[in-house]
Parts: C-alpha cells; sequence; structure tokens
C-alpha cells in the first residue's frame, strides 16, 4: 500500500471519530487510483475560478452556471498579493473575501479545491507574492531561506484562520488543498516542500487531503512521496500523460489538476482560441475512464487593476493582457460559449446526472460617453521627489505598481549611447519634455543614441511596471524600474531625482479644460441609466491605465490583441460615472465610447 494512502486513510479515521456529543464529519481521500468520500468512489468533475477576477456581485451566477455546467467542484488560488499589500496589513474584505467566496460555493451545491500557494502563477502579477518581498534583495523566493519562510508562515497563520473553519471535516466545503504550485517546474528541494507542508498543517489548512500538482515529466521533482500528486496538461496530451503517471505512481489517484481548455493572451500577440470539438472528446475519454478533472479555466474572468503577469525565460519578456478570457467554457463577461455547452453535453452523458437550467446572463449594453474634455499633464502634477545618487527601484520606494519618473542632469552637451540596464519594463525618453525614444523589455531594446541638447536641459526616464513575471526563476529578479545603471557613452549617471507615481489616488490630479499631448490624464463621463455589463472601447487610445472612478480596471495597448476592457455592471452607479485614463503618447485623438462585446483582434489555436 503506497505511503500517501496509509496516512491519508489513518487521517480518515480521524475524521471519523467525533467529539462526545458530536456527529462523524465527512472524509475525502484518496485511495488506489480514485477519490473516496465518505468511503465511496468520488469523481472530481473541477473547474477553475478565481475570486478577484470575477465581481463579487457575479460569484454566485458563475457558480450557479458551474452547476449548470455539471461541474461538482470549484478549484481556486488564493492570491498572497492583494491579501497583504503591506508588510502585516491584511485585507480579507469585499472582493478579497476569499471565506465567503469558498461559502457561496458551498451554497451552490459545490465543492472546492483550494490551491494557497504561496506561489501560485495563474499569470498573476509575481506569481501572487506581494511585491515587497522583493524590497530585501538577498531574500530568495520559493526557497528555504529564513526570510522567505518566515513571511510565509505569518502569511499563512493570518490565512489559516479565514480557511479552516471552511475545511471538510468542519462542515465547510474544502475536499483538498494544494502543496505549493508545480514544484517540479521551479526545482526540486524536497526540504522546501516539507517546510511548507509543516506550514499548512501548523496554519490549520492541512487538516485534510493535501495534494501536489505538476506536469507529467516533472512530476517526480515536485511532490512527495507520502503525497498523493495530480498532473495538468493541456488538450491533445491525455493519452502520454496519464501514462507518463502509471509509471511513476502506479497506485496514485488519476486526476488532471488542470486540464488547460483554452489559453491566455500577451500583449503584441494574437488572441487565443482553442477546439471546443477536441476538448469535449478529450473529456470524455477522461471522464470515461473513472478519472477526475479539473478546468483550467472553467471561467477566466479579467485580471483587474495592475494584476496582469508575464511570462519569461530569463531573456526574454511576454506581458499579458488584462482580459483573461482564456476561451474559457464561460467567457470573461459570464457568457456560455459553445465550448461550455459541448462539455456540458459531455458531463451530463458521462454522469447520467439532470443538470441545472443553464442561468441567463446579465445584460450587456453600450453607454453613452462624453467626449473628454479635461486633461492633466503627467509633467504638472507630479509629487515630491526623492533624491538618490543612483536609481532606485519600485521597490526600494515602496511602490508596487504603477510609473516611476527618473530625472536627472546629462554631463554638459554630451551626446551618445544611452544604456539603461535591467530596464523593467517599458521607458520614454525625454529631454526635457520632448519625447526622444521608447525602450521595451518585450523587445528586448535598452539603449538609444542620446542626442546633443542643451545644457541646462534635464533627461527624464519615465518607467512602466507592465506587469511581473510569473512563472520560471526569473520571479526572484522582478524588481520594477531601472534595476541597474543608466550609462551614457559608458559612463554611469548620477544624482537622480525619483518621483514615485503608483496612481493610487486620482483626486490630487488637477484638472484642466484643454488639450494635453504626451503622458497625459483624460477624463470623461458615462451616463447610466440602468446600470449593466458594457466595455470601454480602447481602440483610439495607446498605451497606459483606465479607471472606473478611482477604480483601476486594467491596461490598454494600441499593440492588441485587446482593444475593450469589461466593466461589469454591478460596478457602475445611475447618473454620471466618472471614466479617467491615463495615455503615455496622448493626444488631441484620444477619446472613449462603449461597446455591447468583447475586441481581439485575430486568433489562433496554437498554445505558445
Amino acid at each position: 500500500m503506497p505511503i500517501y494512502r496509509v496516512r491519508l486513510l489513518i487521517a480518515a479515521l480521524s475524521f471519523c471519530l467525533p467529539a462526545s456529543g458530536q456527529t462523524a464529519q465527512h472524509t475525502f481521500v484518496a485511495s488506489d487510483r480514485q477519490f473516496l468520500m465518505d468511503g465511496k468512489p468520488y469523481q472530481i468533475i473541477s473547474g477553475e475560478m478565481h475570486y478577484p477576477r470575477v465581481p463579487r456581485a457575479y460569484w454566485r451566477d458563475r457558480f450557479q452556471k458551474a452547476r449548470a455546467m455539471g461541474l461538482n467542484t470549484i478549484t481556486t488560488y488564493v492570491f498572497w498579493n492583494v491579501h497583504e499589500p503591506r508588510p502585516g496589513v491584511f485585507d480579507f474584505s469585499g472582493q478579497n473575501d476569499v471565506a465567503e467566496y469558498i461559502r457561496e460555493a458551498q451554497s451552490a451545491g459545490l465543492n472546492v479545491i483550494l490551491r494557497p500557494g504561496p506561489y501560485v502563477c495563474a499569470e498573476w502579477e509575481l506569481g501572487g507574492y506581494p511585491s515587497w518581498l522583493l524590497k530585501n534583495k538577498s531574500l530568495v523566493l520559493r526557497s528555504t531561506d529564513p526570510a522567505y519562510t518566515a513571511a510565509v508562515h505569518a502569511w499563512f497563520q493570518r490565512l489559516g484562520k479565514e480557511i479552516k473553519p471552511l475545511l471538510l471535516r468542519n462542515g465547510g466545503p474544502i475536499i483538498a488543498v494544494q502543496l505549493e504550485n508545480e514544484y517540479g517546474s521551479f526545482g526540486d528541494d524536497k526540504a522546501y516542500l516539507e517546510g511548507l507542508k509543516r506550514e499548512l498543517i501548523s496554519s490549520g489548512m492541512g487538516d485534510g487531503l493535501i495534494y501536489t500538482a505538476d506536469g507529467p515529466d516533472q512530476l517526480a521533482k515536485g511532490s512527495l512521496p507520502e503525497l498523493p500528486a495530480v498532473i495538468n496538461f493541456g488538450s491533445g496530451d491525455a493519452k502520454q500523460s496519464f501514462a507518463t503517471y502509471q509509471k511513476l505512481r502506479p497506485d496514485g489517484p488519476r486526476m488532471v489538476g488542470e486540464y488547460w481548455a483554452g489559453w491566455f493572451d500577451h500583449w503584441g500577440e494574437k488572441h487565443h482560441v482553442t477546439s471546443g470539438e477536441a476538448e469535449a472528446a478529450e473529456l470524455r475519454s477522461i471522464l470515461d475512464q473513472g478519472y477526475s478533472v479539473s478546468m483550467y479555466m472553467f471561467h477566466g474572468g479579467t485580471s483587474f487593476g495592475w494584476m496582469n503577469g508575464a511570462n519569461s525565460n530569463g531573456t526574454n519578456y511576454q506581458p499579458d493582457t488584462t482580459s483573461y478570457d482564456y476561451d474559457a467554457p464561460l467567457a470573461e463577461n459570464g457568457q456560455p460559449s459553445a465550448k461550455y455547452f459541448l462539455f456540458r453535453k459531455v458531463i451530463a452523458e458521462q454522469t447520467h446526472a439532470a443538470l441545472p437550467d443553464v442561468p441567463a446572463t446579465p445584460s450587456r449594453t453600450t453607454l453613452p460617453a462624453s467626449d473628454q474634455q479635461f486633461t492633466a499633464s503627467l509633467w504638472d502634477n507630479l509629487p515630491k521627489p526623492i533624491s538618490s545618487d543612483e536609481p532606485l527601484t519600485f521597490e526600494d520606494l515602496d511602490q508596487a505598481y504603477g510609473y516611476v519618473l527618473y530625472r536627472t542632469q546629462p554631463p554638459t552637451g554630451k551626446s551618445g549611447q544611452l544604456k539603461l540596464e535591467g530596464l523593467h519594463d517599458y521607458a520614454q525618453i525625454y529631454l526635457g519634455r520632448k519625447l526622444i525614444g521608447t525602450l521595451d523589455r518585450r523587445l528586448g531594446t535598452n539603449t538609444l543614441e542620446l542626442p546633443p541638447h542643451p545644457t541646462d536641459v534635464k533627461l527624464n526616464i519615465l518607467v512602466e511596471n507592465t506587469g511581473r513575471v510569473n512563472f520560471t526563476k526569473a520571479i526572484r529578479g522582478e524588481r520594477k524600474g531601472l534595476t541597474g545603471d543608466v550609462t551614457l557613452a559608458g559612463t554611469p549617471m548620477r544624482g537622480w531625482h525619483i518621483y514615485s507615481l503608483p496612481m493610487n489616488d486620482l483626486t490630487k490630479l488637477h484638472f484642466e479644460q484643454k488639450a494635453c499631448e504626451g503622458p497625459c490624464f483624460f477624463r470623461a463621463t458615462m451616463t447610466v441609466d440602468t446600470p449593466a455589463d458594457t466595455y470601454i472601447d480602447t481602440n483610439a487610445l495607446h498605451k497606459g491605465m483606465l479607471w472606473l472612478g478611482n477604480k483601476p480596471m486594467g491596461r490598454f495597448w494600441n499593440i492588441g490583441p485587446q482593444h475593450a476592457l469589461y466593466v461589469p455592471g454591478p460596478w457602475l452607479t445611475p447618473g454620471e460615472n466618472t471614466i479617467t485614463f491615463f495615455d503615455l503618447l496622448g493626444d488631441a485623438s484620444d477619446g472613449i465610447k462603449t461597446r455591447a462585446e468583447p475586441d481581439f483582434t485575430g486568433s489562433t489555436s496554437t498554445r505558445d
């Protein structure tokens, strides 16, 4: 009998021994090639959906649609960076109320698989890590480094207070908790995994079934022998993946921890669309064999605000779009797709279940938007700077997201090659207020020729955090801004004035009714009679961020493929709603309108 089976059955027996006067709680264990719920075979049919990516007002609607597609479980990550934005400052309110999210899933008749990380990947900013971890330049993410493990301990202890009451043995819907996340794609330090397992147990979150998840070829590196393991793969890979799993874990439970039913988008690339027909056929085969599955994603939603991540192999850089539609069965706006109904048919036929009716999707509409009349130039709205001999990173400034402006006096009249070493991620270079060039980590550019200039002109470098990398060991160096020297003709430049621009408080901006060019804020209004879902069409904009009121909605960039930002109806109010957007390349053409449907340019059926 496998070691993990022995330990899990012991845990199951402990569940069945109620305290005096109490009734026995449910049990959920992995036994041989399957899962058992209260001693009976249980096939998990799950889908991934993330609480920060779905407006809280729509959680119930999305859960009901999950049940109507035939799912019996919802899988979700927990995102450390939204809950602990500053060390020791925790937020579990509103959109971040993960406990309420789990309770609503239970109310809809769904079990929950929880993936608390602390690393989650998820195409999310820094894989869910709070950026303040990187302020300590010696701290090593995803390691046994004491500074890192101390931060994880404090986080898990606080998170455990939210989660423990929701475990299966305590009457909640959480049937399993994942240890770390695809660690085999990152490393093979078993001491690190064992330490995290102890943290899960210490926090109260490990009082039940704990498992690991990896790609089939990485399973040996990312798993522990005493824990069950599941495998992750995309459409077309089931047969080969399960064959690999059979060799490594012949007695393990057969489950796809992530069945990639779609794919995500990078800026400057095409929107991804995958074959629902092929995925439905493979899903049928998986279910027919009695295997369990969790679709990634059932409903992708939106990486609102600054929360998109990026990919990197250590040299390249591919930032993700705000939309996390993922070509999932349930679209970004909650509309069931053709893929949804294909999957629903397969699940109904394989489980012989009478599924609930599919709830109606919230209405979408177009709304009148005013021609923007009010603008605020960034140059006229700068905060007090910080002086530093060398450039400072966002993390040095205790800044997570947004922009930083670096200003210095070039050597008198000197021209030559300007080099930004360690540019993270996108920079516009100015002499005074005149734009002389753009450098983009995505394109691998970090040098330009600084032309001759007047002796008193300032060099301005405006740097954007376009999204921290969420995958590979590149995460360990994902500080933002100018992370190295700025050199002119090979000589480091010194004496900087640095302006922190997190753009988290728009009330301090001074708007005027006049034209604006360059890095500018624009303000418009949108009139709402009856709030309903809509999209802000960004085709007339260049590159930047858009807010509804003071809520950051997401990024726009004219390179696509995303050209419209989803605005949930519950976030609108009757009457005038203020729209503000910051455009790095603002001009008289800037303006917004609304549309009822998304706008993605191009499509492909190939995962990258």
